[in-house]
């Protein structure tokens, strides 16, 4: 089974876990998506009813991230980071994560979802120009992911360009 087939089934053994309930808000949120006050009830629902539930926080993520509501889905990739690394036994600071803590380079779909959401809470960072903070996370999650799994690297990549680019001026 190849890694994205792995993470697939880990999401979606996640999601079975997910009250039918809590399932009915995310997918009546999808379809209000053009109409925030609406969306965003139902999003709030599912997350009262399955707070500590990765696809909730994924639903939201999402929403905000593509309503371009970044300092939201900033907020959202944390606490995300936070619950994924309680159910992995974790630090639940990410700066205190090592290598030592997990087999991050294994095909283990847990471990690779902890570096996703590190990764989206890097490019956020980034995006948002907490450029300092985005180093960190994005360093951190290259600590972690040795063999750019996930594809951290081009954070860095885009970070060392810029750094390059202000130079020129």
């Amino acid at each position: 089974m190849d890694n994205e087939a792995l993470e697939n089934l880990w999401f979606a053994n996640r999601y079975r876990n997910l009250s039918p309930v809590a399932e009915e808000q995310l997918r009546l949120a999808s379809h209000a998506y053009s109409d925030s006050a609406k969306a965003e009830m139902h999003l709030a629902l599912a997350k009262a009813i399955s707070p500590e539930n990765p696809v909730v926080h994924i639903g939201e993520y999402r929403y905000y991230f593509y309503k371009g509501r970044l300092e939201e889905a900033l907020k959202v990739a944390e606490s995300c980071l936070v619950i994924v690394a309680k159910e992995l036994g974790l630090p639940t600071q990410w700066q205190q994560v090592t290598p030592n803590h997990a087999n991050f380079t294994s095909d283990e779909a847990a471990n690779r979802f902890y570096l996703f959401c590190l990764k989206a809470y890097a490019y956020l960072l980034l995006r948002l120009e907490k450029i300092e903070l985005g180093w960190a996370a994005t360093e951190k999650l290259l600590q972690l992911d040795k063999n750019n799994q996930v594809g951290g690297q081009v954070l860095l990549d885009v970070l060392l360009r810029k750094d390059t680019d202000d130079y020129d001026d």
